[in-house]
């Protein structure tokens, strides 16, 4: 049983910035079960909500500010309006520059987790590269285990991890059932450089659905940047993860 296809929609935010409902509607015609949403440009998380469940669309995750101090409320509303249970954020490369750095952001990632746990939800880490560098004598993400709450999930963008220098078959092997979501997205493999449609790249799929198994839950899509048409890779995207029975999609 393959996991099913989403699209993080920040890989088509310029198109959805001209035309949210016509580039989500895209999507659907191209077969993606789901998408993960990423903000709401010109529309509302409620307007949003009611589009994907016209077209069929499941909302497995969001990406969305951590649900702790003047951001909650917004954070849990919008999550209640689409329907969705998985919170997903992250912080930026400071807040894992040093192991005191990397216990703090913990203590953060355990106070979303909390308040996602009361009102239902869960709250789980999206990372870069920085998360996966090295620090003393280990890596960053195994500090973050010492200190982070069992029920705190991990969104792996197997992409960064590779660009980090690790092999993210094997990360994604080594965290499990801790792992449901995975980003794919495929490229060159050197930081600066576009990225390209999904198999096309030198990130090897196969190798990270095998050591996944049963774990994952969702296999998400997302190319940050994209030397050619962002829509022509999107679509050449699912086409591949489809076409080699990788992930499912929607009839």
């Amino acid at each position: 049983m393959t996991a099913p296809i989403a699209l993080q929609l920040y890989s088509i935010r310029k198109q959805l910035g001209n035309d949210f409902e016509g580039g989500v509607r895209r999507i659907a015609d191209m077969g993606y079960a789901g998408v993960e949403p990423a903000g709401f440009p010109g529309t509302t998380p409620e307007q949003a909500a009611a589009l994907f469940k016209e077209l069929d669309l499941a909302v497995p995750s969001a990406h969305i500010a951590l649900p702790v101090g003047e951001a909650k409320q917004q954070t849990l509303d919008t999550m209640n309006a689409l329907g969705s249970t998985r919170i997903v954020s992250g912080f930026g490369p400071k807040q894992f520059a040093t192991p005191d750095k990397v216990k703090e952001s913990c203590e953060r990632f355990n106070e979303a987790s909390a308040v996602a746990a009361e009102n239902g939800m869960t709250f789980g880490i999206h990372n870069h590269s920085w998360e996966f560098m090295p620090m003393d004598g280990r890596h960053v993400y195994n500090l973050m285990l010492d200190h982070l709450a069992p029920e705190v999930f991990f969104q792996v963008d197997t992409y960064w991890v590779r660009i980090a220098g690790l092999d993210p078959a094997d990360v994604v092997r080594e965290l499990g059932a801790r792992a449901p979501l995975l980003h794919i997205k495929d490229g060159p493999g050197e930081k600066e450089k576009p990225m390209t449609a999904v198999g096309d790249g030198v990130m090897d799929f196969p190798g990270i659905v095998e050591a996944a198994g049963a774990n994952v839950e969702w296999m998400i899509v997302e190319l940050d940047t994209c030397a050619g048409d962002m829509m022509e890779a999107v679509q050449k995207s699912h086409a591949y993860l489809t076409s080699e029975g990788l992930t499912s999609s929607n009839p």
